[in-house]
């Protein structure tokens, strides 16, 4: 309940008391051209760090690591993308500072350093490599195993007697 009242409605508060503070101060027309000229700036950094973040994705990739550095720091310019979107002197600055890139990569270490970051569905956590995380059950018996596929698979993912 804080968070969204935070971000829904104190945020934009201070946001309009701020532009009009400033307003009365430069003017209203200069006031426009600094936030525009502000998302201008944010706009061509997100781009830039954007395509910088996908290479150094897809040749993680190409190296067969888990780019979960990567994955993170997406999520985080998306979500200064978005903060770009909105009007305003903090989430523009806010949206600027997270797209710098040694304060992008600590946040995203951060995240991934708390295990905030998890792969949904599976027993591996999201680091440089992947890292098997052991799956205990109310008795504290640990089950372990490998998958053989001793039939081969037909086109259609069938075995050899069609089932």
């Amino acid at each position: 309940m804080r968070f969204s009242l935070f971000f829904f409605v104190i945020i934009p508060f201070v946001e309009i008391m701020l532009l009009l503070e400033v307003s009365e101060r430069i003017g209203g027309w200069n006031t426009v051209l600094v936030v525009l000229g502000t998302a201008v700036l944010g706009i061509s950094l997100l781009r830039r760090q954007g395509f910088s973040t996908m290479t150094r994705f897809q040749q993680r990739l190409r190296s067969g690591e888990l780019p979960a550095q990567e994955i993170v720091e997406g999520m985080i310019i998306a979500f200064c993308g978005a903060l770009l979107l909105a009007p305003g002197f903090i989430t523009d600055s806010v949206g600027i500072l997270g797209l710098l890139p040694p304060v992008r990569k600590a946040i995203a270490r951060r995240i991934l350093r708390s295990g905030g970051a998890f792969m949904s569905g599976g027993p591996f956590t999201m680091g440089s490599q992947f890292q098997y995380r052991e799956t205990r059950f109310d008795d504290g018996d640990i089950i372990e195993g490998d998958v053989v596929d001793e039939e081969p698979r037909s086109k259609h993912g069938l075995g050899k007697d069609g089932e």
